[in-house]
């Protein structure tokens, strides 16, 4: 029998790289446009290496990289990369729904510290604090 030959279709998105994607769409347009110089990739599960390097039980995404209010960022010798811990996110948010609104909440925070902004002022900011 032979087999068609040709490029392969391509894969139907998963829901969680759909969630993603909508919740990129969903970033106001400045800070979109600050991904332009930051990687964001989808991993299983993080690494005992990235959890301990933050000192965290688990981690449902990551910023590592230079954020942009450090001089000359712009310029880093590494690239910044976001990435989004798919086990994890899955696990806490069930369902279509929870799972976008979950991508997209994590999605921002560690946008916020390519942004140069720090957990505590974070949580100031969800408290409504100045």
């Amino acid at each position: 029998m032979d087999l068609p030959v040709g490029p392969a279709a391509p894969a139907a998105p998963d829901l969680f790289e759909t969630a993603l994607t909508a919740a990129i769409e969903r970033l106001p347009d400045e800070y979109r446009e600050q991904l332009a110089t930051v990687a964001v990739v989808i991993a299983d599960e993080p690494s005992a290496e990235e959890l301990a390097s933050t000192g965290a039980a688990g981690l449902l995404g990551l910023y590592q990289g230079v954020p942009r209010t450090v001089l000359g960022a712009g310029h880093a010798a590494l690239p910044s990369v976001i990435t989004l811990y798919r086990g994890p996110l899955e696990r806490s948010y069930r369902g279509p729904d929870a799972l976008t609104a979950g991508v997209e909440e994590t999605l921002r925070h560690e946008l916020a510290h390519h942004l140069g902004i720090s957990d505590a002022r974070l949580g100031e900011l969800r408290r409504g604090e100045p």
